[in-house]
């Protein structure tokens, strides 16, 4: 089956299930302190600096969405459920 969103990221991809960036060599998902730091950079990028607090508790939201994090024991615990 062909994807065409990253089920970690939702970057555009042709195929697989994993992006280049969330996805190591062996097609498994990255560690989640790696990916998460990651996004939250990149979310703070996008909004011209601003809150880290903020940008985490987005990435958090944004990954609890994910089919690759909706499981996750990490962002349950840091979204408190």
């Amino acid at each position: 089956m062909t994807n065409t969103q990253c089920n970690s990221c939702t970057m555009p991809i042709e195929s697989g299930t994993l992006c280049q960036y969330c996805g190591d060599e062996h097609g498994r998902l990255r560690p989640f302190d790696e990916l998460f730091e990651r996004m939250v950079q990149w979310s703070l990028r996008e909004q011209g600096g601003g809150d880290r607090a903020v940008a985490e508790r987005r990435t958090l939201e944004f990954m609890a969405g994910q089919p690759a994090w909706r499981d996750h024991a990490e962002i349950q615990r840091r979204l408190g459920r």
